[in-house]
């Protein structure tokens, strides 16, 4: 009996440490807190620690594809931005961007993304996302019930995606939209790119940013971090 007992509690602790998606990698948990540098999309943000950036996806939630460009070639791109994506998005800014935020890690996926849960102001921001229906439930084997229930309260409501009749999941999407490295897409260059190629040239974060999501100015951004020309948008954040 006493080796039976020992047997349950070895599962549940290893069921307790596994976290949604392939190359997904359990790891001690880590709890700080940090300032939110940029929103990537519905469930990815960069924060700033230790004097560099950290990007964090958040835990057993997946929201709406966002195409990104710029991003240095550490992940790929997606081919086409999903229906609420950029809602998802407008959503997670408005409660984390620029603010500090209470992160509790998991583990690193496959990407070196830490997956943590992020609160602000006592509350609950992946649960946040999928209450608002920017976002759906992805937990191991959707086994997170308090997710669960939020997401049947946001479809019943009718709340963000949940407007669709058939909305698809961003798994699915992924695959009818395979994602594709940054280096090999092709999309027009908007005609008032001009010749900017350095920081040095930027007069702005915005306009560092433009040139590197819309104009593909790659040197802007020489860690690959998503974020151009550091110590302007350092500036622009108040850090």
């Amino acid at each position: 009996m006493n080796s039976f007992r020992l047997l349950i509690c070895v599962a549940l602790l290893f069921a307790g440490g596994m976290v949604q998606g392939a190359g997904t990698q359990s790891g001690s948990t880590d709890e700080f807190t940090a300032k939110v540098i940029v929103v990537l999309d519905g469930d990815t943000v960069l924060i700033r620690r230790g004097g560099g950036m950290v990007r964090i996806r958040l835990a057993e939630i997946d929201a709406p594809e966002v195409a990104h460009a710029g991003m240095g070639g550490k992940l790929p791109d997606s081919q086409n931005t999903q229906p609420f994506g950029e809602d998802s998005k407008r959503s997670l800014s408005g409660m984390v961007l620029g603010k500090q935020v209470d992160v509790v890690t998991q583990a690193v996926d496959q990407y070196g993304r830490l997956v943590a849960n992020l609160s602000v102001d006592g509350r609950d921001v992946n649960a946040e996302q999928v209450r608002r229906g920017m976002a759906w439930e992805y937990s191991y084997r959707h086994s997170n019930h308090v997710l669960l229930a939020l997401q049947g309260e946001a479809k019943q409501a009718g709340r963000g995606l949940w407007v669709q009749p058939a909305p698809i999941p961003p798994w699915d999407w992924r695959k009818q939209y395979p994602a594709q490295p940054h280096s090999v897409t092709k999309s027009p260059v908007p005609d008032d790119c001009g010749n900017k190629k350095y920081c040095s040239d930027m007069r702005s974060c915005d306009e560092a940013r433009y040139y590197l999501t819309q104009c593909g100015v790659g040197s802007l951004d020489g860690n690959g971090d998503g974020l151009p020309c550091e110590r302007l948008c350092a500036a622009a954040t108040g850090r």
